[in-house]
């Protein structure tokens, strides 16, 4: 999905101009942890739009989504599921399960389906009390439960390097060396992926950022 696209109002929801990310996006479970890794390049068909994209989101304190696809889909979704998410820790007093974030989120890309789907794709991953998880969300709300995955325009080329080279039990630091490579060898082969790399570290106690600048 690396092409504008303009579309007439359909339902309730308008499409104009919309900006669209050629990315990769890579999430894994490491031992007592999840990984999720992104490139930082927005791309309006072969229009570098953005050198600095956050594709990677918090939505809760122990659980993060990937975007890939129209932006202003995935921006909508992830307010969305935030605000579910901490719906459901005030009525709760306790945080939201990973798969719970995504059920609510598969529900919601199911119920849009007809007229107008959303274009996008997720990873969903986290750590809650049955550690951690990652599922791959699709846009028509299909739901993958998987121990590494990857998505966008870079995808096969990340998958060429997790497939080799993942195994479970993998250290938290380890698991962030491989999401890293994965996501630099989709960089130097994918022209919509680039310009540097966020990786999110999930556990049952915080989510960290580490930001990497390819030039260095």
């Amino acid at each position: 999905m690396n092409n504008p696209t303009i579309k007439p109002t359909e339902g309730t929801r308008s499409k104009e101009h919309v900006l669209h990310t050629g990315t990769t996006t890579v999430g894994i479970v490491v031992k007592n942890a999840v990984i999720l890794g992104a490139d930082k390049r927005a791309t309006e068909g072969f229009y570098v739009a953005s050198k600095t994209a956050d594709k990677i989101h918090k939505v809760s304190s122990n659980v993060a989504m990937t975007i890939a696809g129209s932006v202003a889909d995935a921006q909508y979704l992830i307010d969305l599921m935030a605000a579910e998410s901490k719906l459901y820790e005030l009525q709760n007093g306790r945080k939201i399960a990973v798969n719970t974030v995504v059920k609510i989120l598969a529900n919601e890309l199911y119920r849009a389906k007809y007229p107008m789907p959303y274009e996008v794709q997720h990873i969903v991953g986290g750590v809650d009390g049955e550690g951690p998880k990652i599922y791959d969300v699709g846009g028509d709300g299909s739901i993958l439960k998987e121990t590494y995955t990857s998505t966008g325009s870079g995808s096969l080329y990340a998958y060429g390097v997790l497939e080799d080279e993942y195994k479970e039990g993998l250290t938290i630091e380890e698991g962030v060396n491989l999401v890293k490579k994965a996501v630099k060898a989709a960089i130097s082969r994918d022209i919509f992926t680039g310009n540097g790399i966020d990786i999110f570290i999930i556990t049952k106690d915080k989510i960290e950022k580490k930001s990497f600048d390819l030039k260095k």
